[in-house]
């Protein structure tokens, strides 16, 4: 079993990263890839948010070396509240395909329409995304754990889980530890902000999907504003649902994942 140069811990022969301080033992297949190549760089400072989220997009290898030295700062806090916001303009650009014929456009009274009809899909966009993010964290979490038998590996150092906590509180450890602050440990602390970060690209395919239906969907006369039931055929009927849908799965499939 190969020793790891810098804590001395003894790994199985297949281990990309030593299990005790996370140094590097192998160069991972997707490195290759440059957006994936794993810094070595010190860290000196996180970077602003608005670079971490367009790192995300451009260099996600380097911001979530950003993110994991200092989680606190993750903006993935922003991340949801951008999204809910998006979802909002979502909200926005179906109601500007219904024509209601007894409230003129850019009219006070249809202000208030579209402000309510804002705010309804922001609030709903808010809680959507916050449990659907919860969601799919625990999934990943426990995914991943599973796949590297992060559970195990705590039994094995601090006993079963009746005394694990106990153990894990008290134990004197050194500073690379995976178990205090490491590169493999998710830490509790700004652990839901950390991961947010990942749901990243749904900013930018929200607003695809705003286009989408801007352009996509056609517009609908009603009488006025108690008629919206008779909306269901001609508008939810569209194609453009499905097209909306498929980029939603491709998105939780393929690049949230990655």
């Amino acid at each position: 079993m190969p020793r790891c140069p810098r804590c001395g811990n003894e790994n199985k022969s297949d281990n990309y990263v030593c299990a005790f301080c996370g140094r590097r033992l192998k160069i991972e297949r997707i490195e290759n890839f440059s957006i994936f190549k794993r810094i070595e760089e010190d860290f000196t400072s996180p970077a602003r948010w608005y670079v971490t989220i367009l790192w995300l997009f451009t260099k996600p290898n380097r911001a979530f070396w950003s993110i994991n030295h200092k989680r606190k700062d993750a903006p993935g806090l922003k991340i949801l509240l951008f999204n809910a916001l998006l979802y909002g303009l979502m909200g926005l650009a179906f109601f500007s395909h219904i024509n209601i014929t007894s409230i003129p456009p850019l009219t006070l009274g249809r202000f208030f329409i579209d402000l309510a009809a804002f705010i309804a899909f922001f609030a709903f966009g808010f809680l959507y995304y916050l449990i659907f993010t919860l969601i799919l964290i625990w999934i990943f979490s426990r995914g991943a754990n599973i796949a590297v038998d992060f559970s195990e590996r705590l039994e094995a150092r601090f006993g079963d889980k009746d005394d694990e906590t106990e153990k894990y509180s008290e134990a004197e450890m050194s500073p690379f530890s995976i178990y205090k602050g490491g590169t493999l440990h998710q830490q509790q602390a700004s652990k839901f902000n950390m991961m947010l970060t990942a749901f990243a690209p749904y900013l930018l395919i929200n607003a695809i999907e705003i286009l989408i239906i801007l352009i996509g969907i056609p517009t609908i006369n009603i009488p006025d504003i108690t008629s919206f039931e008779t909306l269901n055929a001609p508008l939810f009927a569209s194609p453009v649902w499905t097209v909306l849908h498929l980029i939603e799965a491709l998105t939780i499939a393929i690049w949230v994942p990655i």
